[in-house]
């Protein structure tokens, strides 16, 4: 259910209780843009325009958005232009949904090391999908192309690392002349996978070890002795990882309704903060391990904006990447090339462009350049709002 514009967002609890969180504990300069961002997002701080009505002549203010990728209020349109984007590329097969987890032993070590650790999960990834790609027991000797979306939350907000990837059921021939389509209800065997990709982050892990590539901070400090660190590959290396690999999705269609709910999601949305009450936060979780149902769960201020800042990425660092005949420097040619080898009659999808008008009226059926007040003038550009400091705002 939609929430009313005067309930309860993220911006509203971290101007709340962000004082006091930033006095007691310490954030690195990610973590601190992001909560100034969240705060300011389409304030006077920010600035923006003035726009008025040519018919009745009502005014409103229209405040800039932060544009940080963390913060709830700016996903929606930044999702819709890369989704048209993506359209174009969508190829006439079905498609299979991996997904790839990092063990929670190593959750101390990523969060200090988030770009390198993080960086060696999509690096182990794609290259345990192009081997098994490449193998010719799995009858698909060929170049996967994939997108892999990083997610580094559960329902609750704990750090929970892992990898969603979007694959094409088929492969490019080496010599670009064949589409060579799955047989199986399967990419590959997940235990398989789950193995190939075990051996080869831990290996990856063990040598920044070794390279003196990872820092050791707070509770990972005690890592940073090699015989502690030896403990805790031999106990994520006696562990099954998982490689978990949903029903694929039948078809183009399903995939872009998938990338839609999943590729630009932070931590957790304005729509499932519940209430701020006495200093204690109350918000609407996902039970997996009970029918998926939905049930609240109650944390302290402090510790609600500690879980958010867990999944605050390093300045830079791409979430959603490509690889193999989707990677952005094959995809111009491969794409339309699969296309026709997989339907010589198939009509290229041309690349949509809307403005923001139009892509508010489809997704929301409103108009936005209309009078909210007289809904007969359209709002035009006035002039523009300066930014203001956070102080006399």
């Amino acid at each position: 259910m939609r929430k009313n514009k005067n309930q309860l967002e993220l911006a509203d609890l971290f101007r709340k209780h962000g004082d006091d969180f930033r006095r007691n504990n310490f954030l690195s300069s990610e973590q601190s843009k992001a909560m100034y961002h969240i705060e300011t997002c389409r304030t006077a701080i920010l600035g923006g325009h003035i726009e008025a009505c040519d018919h009745c002549g009502f005014e409103k203010n229209a405040y800039n958005s932060c544009r940080d990728r963390h913060c709830p209020k700016c996903q929606t349109l930044v999702k819709e232009k890369w989704l048209s984007a993506r359209k174009a590329e969508l190829l006439p097969c079905p498609y299979f949904h991996n997904v790839f987890t990092l063990p929670h032993e190593l959750n101390l070590l990523i969060l200090t090391n988030k770009r390198v650790m993080l960086t060696m999960l999509f690096a182990a990834v794609k290259e345990t999908l192009q081997v098994f790609a490449g193998d010719p027991q799995w009858r698909l000797v060929g170049q996967l192309g994939f997108i892999a979306v990083l997610h580094t939350w559960n329902q609750k907000l704990m750090d929970h690392f892992h990898l969603h990837c979007i694959v094409p059921a088929g492969g490019l021939s080496y010599d670009r002349k064949q589409w060579i389509a799955v047989r199986n209800k399967y990419l590959f065997r997940v235990q398989s996978l789950s193995k190939e990709f075990r051996k080869r982050y831990l290996n990856k892990l063990e040598k920044a070890y070794g390279q003196s590539k990872l820092s050791f901070h707070g509770r990972a400090s005690e890592y940073e002795d090699k015989r502690k660190f030896r403990q805790l590959i031999e106990t994520v290396k006696a562990k099954q990882w998982i490689a978990y690999s949903k029903q694929p999705f039948g078809g183009p269609e399903q995939v872009f309704e998938y990338l839609g709910r999943y590729t630009h999601r932070v931590a957790i949305t304005n729509n499932r903060i519940d209430s701020l009450e006495n200093g204690k936060v109350t918000f609407t979780y996902r039970d997996r391990s009970d029918e998926n149902k939905a049930k609240q769960l109650t944390v302290n201020a402090e510790e609600f904006i500690r879980r958010y800042l867990l999944h605050i990425l390093p300045s830079g660092f791409m979430k959603i990447r490509y690889f193999g005949f989707l990677a952005n420097t094959n995809k111009k040619e491969c794409i339309p090339l699969i296309q026709q080898l997989i339907n010589p009659d198939l009509k290229i999808t041309e690349k949509a462009t809307e403005s923001i008008q139009e892509m508010m009226l489809r997704l929301t059926g409103t108009d936005i350049s209309h009078c909210p007040e007289c809904g007969k003038g359209k709002m035009i550009y006035m002039e523009e709002l300066p930014e203001t400091s956070l102080d006399t705002s």
